[in-house]
């Protein structure tokens, strides 16, 4: 979300890392087999944060809008009014 101070491009790119659940998966599996407790935990927690994302319908945005999502637009259907 710090991103988003900067701009919406750089705000969508670090959101969208962050929030990848192949992120959290590839920590998970690092942390395991490395025996890295922290480094498992961190993957468990950042995947289980990108799936609860993806419950309540916040999706990857695209650089246009925080609201601008791959699931549709937060809140609505249709692009909002300005």
């Amino acid at each position: 979300m710090v991103g988003y101070l900067f701009n919406t491009k750089i705000g969508a790119i670090f959101y969208n890392v962050f929030h990848h659940k192949f992120i959290g998966i590839s920590l998970m599996i690092v942390g395991y087999f490395g025996k890295m407790d922290l480094i498992t935990l961190a993957g468990i927690i950042l995947f289980g944060h990108a799936a609860m994302d993806r419950i309540f319908n916040y999706g990857l945005k695209f650089n246009d809008s925080f609201h601008h999502t791959h699931l549709g637009w937060i809140g609505g259907k249709t692009k909002p009014q300005k």
